[in-house]
């Protein structure tokens, strides 16, 4: 680290010119709900005090262009007459690429010449159809907040409700709910979990394939989402793509410990306004291992990801555009050449492990503003995610006096294999309709074809003869199609700009357990107040199917050798959701909020011919998989809590945000007791910042501080001698999820320097991952050799972790 604050250093010394660099600042200006360009709109740049510093008004095609803006972080006024003003701050203006900023203003409902109402602030979700438990997250944040690592779930790690206290993954917890059912969603399509290394059933993993130079401003919601988003009872990452510079070719690069990577954007032709933006990105983990950098595992991954959108404008506004995301990841977790005990993070002690997971994302999409009233929008899209995994069992390795392991006499012998595959296509369509001022009706169906490939199989022990008399048993033995189809209407009305309604209705239907949801009700209110406050209300009923591969699993102690797939019929969960909150802002730039809620969750897989903890509400984190018994839908569950965020917006140099949540989670398995799910940590702390200092005109340094402190994982107790016979960990019925581990505490600090020269500008960052190498535990793992005199271990989550880049745009 000396090395790299060397680095750090120099890099300072090379300060730029003082001369005034300025760039351009352009975009279109839009209706919110119907995307019609509105003529004549005029936008302006705020200087000191929020007094204009120059001003644009938009063309004939809604566009707008802004000459000589200063850099730095600035601020816009949009007015048009007949819609709300928009204030957006925070817009990061530097010398390398010009600032594309396209933005949507929402109609008054009074029918006045001229309303000017300040409306929006930083953080303000997206879309007009949500008034609860929604945030929008921004590129900038996504490389300001310390510990996120350019991972957009990371970064939702900080805000109010969501947890994400694993350093290994990125799983995202909600209200104590499982990461499993929060779904990502982009351009109205259901994408699969967008990770490297994902495990099936999962929505999170260690690396995200997501690329933030990729996204617009984009929605994440948290509870009482409306009603165009179904398939999930949690949340929702609703991701927006943005297009590429279509006037000028612009080009970045960033090497660090996540990669190495190459971005381009532009215009394809400059007169019909059509550009392209490519992104690639190669792992250099192993380049920092071998420099004695601890990333939490021994073994050497290797991942690498792409991510691109064309886009063509059409006549009369309408756009196709092309877009696709994907990655390929491998990784060899190899214990036998090890001479000492190796608690791996990533895997298990008592084999080697050959995994791969590869993922890909395809869509065209097309958009219409049929009219200043009416904007329709269909998306088809492919996609596929494939997982192989092969283990090879060490037997017959003896222990030395001194610890260490002898080689000779050991053998490693397949153990496990299997190959999961799932491809989907998709057809997402909605159309917007502008009933009148403050009325709009909006109507949506998506269609998911399902086609699944299974197959796995497992070495078993036969009368304890290891490996001499064994057999195999297959577990997975699938090929299976199933249809998803859902639709929705919401409807949202502002009876004055004070208060407003949406109501709605969403359906589900899944082909392969025949399972019917047809009407699930959505509501929203939301009550302006005096002086910056307003109380909002939300709830409804949201619905999700389980994750495909359980509904194909085969127990060989259950069944014959035929193999009888006996949890085709599972359900869907179900979850009411019902949420109360208050927002006011304290100041010019400080906001207060508070939300308390409740969730009821019903319909949960639980197991059927026998009393028990398990339940399906449990899943979804972490590396395993589930292998259920025959299950059926009468579990359980509720989630209730409250939550508070203070936060002082970027202004003055500096910003921070505080956040608290209280909150409880409970379900009822088949024995019907009322235990703590695996994700009711019961409270979770986070306070981030930071301070910005001008070194000099061009140049500038950042100082991030961030605090979790949450409440530790819950356990029970060991099933030791299941636990022996699977070789895993076998948790007892009994006391299940009682006992918890010591507190969750993590300290974090962002270091970023940024200098602007002409046309080019530089970034280097260091990003310090629990700076005081913080002992968390994670859980306690199957890890012989470890411990003397047991088979079990504390697993760990990762120490101080140095992610670091240095980042070029031209």
């Amino acid at each position: 680290m000396s090395k790299a604050f060397l680095v750090l250093a120099v890099f300072l010394y090379l300060n730029p010119a003082q001369a005034q660099i300025n760039q351009v600042v352009r975009g279109k200006i839009t209706d919110a709900e119907t995307k019609f360009p509105l003529i004549g709109a005029t936008i302006s740049l705020l200087g000191p005090d929020n007094t204009v510093a120059m001003g644009a008004i938009t063309d004939a095609d809604g566009n707008y262009r802004l000459e000589s803006v200063p850099l730095g972080r600035q601020g816009f006024k949009v007015n048009y007459i007949g819609y709300k003003e928009k204030i957006v701050n925070n817009i990061v203006v530097t010398s390398a690429k010009e600032v594309i900023f396209n933005i949507e203003l929402e109609e008054t409902s009074m029918n006045l010449d001229e309303v000017v109402i300040s409306t929006a602030r930083d953080g303000e979700v997206q879309n007009e159809m949500a008034t609860v438990s929604a945030r929008e997250f921004t590129v900038d944040e996504t490389m300001r907040y310390a510990g996120s690592r350019g991972d957009p779930a990371r970064t939702a790690s900080n805000f109010a409700g969501v947890q994400g206290a694993d350093d290994s993954r990125n799983d995202i917890v909600i209200r104590g709910n499982s990461p499993q059912s929060v779904i990502w969603q982009v351009e109205g399509v259901i994408i699969p979990n967008p990770n490297h290394f994902a495990i099936p059933g999962t929505n999170g993993g260690p690396i995200s394939i997501v690329n933030f130079k990729t996204l617009r401003n984009s929605d994440f919601y948290t509870g009482a989402f409306p009603a165009e988003f179904g398939n999930s009872t949690a949340g929702v990452f609703d991701l927006r793509l943005r297009n590429g510079n279509n006037q000028k070719h612009e080009f970045s690069g960033m090497f660090g410990l996540m990669g190495m990577e190459a971005f381009a954007e532009g215009p394809i032709s400059k007169e019909k306004g059509s550009s392209y933006l490519v992104n690639y990105r190669y792992s250099t983990i192993s380049l920092f291992l071998s420099m004695g950098i601890d990333v939490g595992t021994n073994s050497s991954p290797t991942y690498q990801d792409a991510s691109f959108r064309f886009s063509f404008p059409q006549k009369n506004g309408a756009e196709l555009a092309l877009w696709g995301m994907g990655g390929l990841s491998y990784t060899e977790i190899l214990i036998s050449p090890q001479i000492e005990p190796v608690q791996e993070l990533y895997g298990d002690s008592d084999r080697d492990q050959y995994f791969r997971s590869n993922v890909g994302i395809t869509g065209i999409t097309y958009s219409y503003p049929i009219n200043k009233n009416t904007y329709w929008k269909t998306t088809l899209a492919a996609s596929n995610q494939k997982i192989n995994a092969h283990h090879d069992r060490i037997v017959g390795r003896d222990t030395l006096a001194d610890g260490t392991f002898n080689p000779e006499g050991a053998v490693v012998t397949p153990l496990l294999d299997y190959t999961f595959s799932e491809s989907k296509y998709t057809l997402s369509s909605s159309l917007y309709r502008k009933l009148a001022p403050g009325k709009v009706l909006k109507v949506g169906l998506m269609a998911d074809l399902y086609g699944m490939r299974y197959h796995d199989s497992l070495r078993i022990e036969n009368d304890g003869l290891w490996p001499n008399s064994h057999d195999w048993t297959v577990r997975w033995d699938a090929n299976g199609k199933a249809v998803l189809a859902q639709y929705y209407m919401q409807y949202k009305h502002n009876f004055t700009d004070r208060l407003s309604a949406n109501v709605g209705i969403h359906g589900t239907f899944y082909s392969l357990s025949n399972s019917l949801s047809p009407i699930e009700p959505r509501l929203g209110l939301r009550l302006a107040l005096e002086n910056n406050q307003s109380i909002t209300l939300g709830g409804g009923l949201h619905t999700q199917i389980q994750s495909p591969y359980l509904y194909y699993y085969t127990d060989p102690a259950l069944v014959a050798s035929n193999g009888w797939e006996y949890n085709r019929g599972m359900g869907l969960s179900k979850s009411w959701h019902a949420v109360l909150g208050y927002n006011a802002m304290l100041g010019k730039n400080l906001r207060f909020k508070a939300e308390t809620y409740y969730q009821h969750l019903f319909n949960i897989p639980v197991e059927r011919d026998r009393e028990s903890a398990f339940s399906l509400i449990n899943s979804g984190s972490g590396f395993s998989r589930f292998f259920p018994l025959q299950l059926e839908n009468t579990g359980t569950g509720h989630n209730y809590g409250i939550e508070f965020t203070l936060e002082r917006f970027f202004d003055n140099n500096y910003f921070f945000m505080a956040t608290a949540s209280l909150y409880e989670s409970k379900y009822r398995g088949s024995d019907g007791i009322l235990r703590n799910t695996d994700f009711n940590g019961n409270y979770m702390f986070n306070i981030l910042g930071t301070k910005e200092f001008k070194i000099t005109k061009n140049a500038v340094m950042g100082i991030g501080p961030k605090l979790i402190y949450a409440g530790g994982r819950r356990h029970g107790i060991v099933d030791t001698a299941a636990t022996e016979a699977a070789k895993e960990i076998i948790w007892k019925d009994e006391k299940r999820n009682e006992l918890r581990f010591k507190d969750y505490f993590r300290t974090d600090l962002r270091i970023t320097y940024v200098v602007n020269r002409p046309k080019v500008s530089h970034e280097l960052a260091f990003d310090l991952v629990n700076l005081f190498g913080t002992r968390n535990i994670l859980n306690i793992a199957w890890a012989p050799g470890i411990n003397a005199g047991s088979d079990l271990a504390y697993s760990y989550q990762i120490g101080f972790l140095p992610v670091f880049y240095y980042k070029f745009d031209f």
